[in-house]
């Protein structure tokens, strides 16, 4: 697969996952947004999952359409990604190590796409309009 083909991937992956954090509000309470490393309840989840859902959703646009903007916000959010793993590990150990196997890859997919994009992103800065 070719870069361009995998950063449509990427974008659209971008945009499933802003659909998911617009629905965050509206799962159960073990399943709120998770902000820098907690898990957020309430208001704080009300707020915080579609307002990440409405940036992944420019975000995944953004790299579908090849656009300039695309660039600093995928290093931002791949920052995000990284850290908020980190926290999430250190914070709520307890259910961060609860599926061993399986956050281990989920944060192999998370640095990987999130990481990955930025790189091809940044690989390919002169084709951004």
């Amino acid at each position: 697969m070719n870069d361009r083909s995998l950063l449509k991937v990427f974008g659209v992956l971008f945009c499933l996952l802003a659909i998911s954090n617009f629905m965050k509000p509206l799962e159960y309470e073990h399943q709120g947004f998770v902000f820098f490393g907690l898990r957020q309840h309430g208001t704080p989840n009300l707020i915080l999952g579609p307002l990440f859902g409405l940036y992944l959703l420019v975000y995944g646009i953004a790299v579908l359409r090849m656009t300039k903007v695309a660039l600093p916000m995928s290093r931002l959010y791949a920052a995000y990604v990284i850290i908020n793993l980190a926290l999430f590990t250190v914070r709520m150990s307890g259910e961060a190590l609860a599926k061993p196997i399986f956050g281990l890859v989920y944060i192999a997919v998370a640095v990987g796409v999130s990481s990955g994009a930025a790189y091809l992103l940044s690989k390919h800065r002169d084709e951004l309009t």
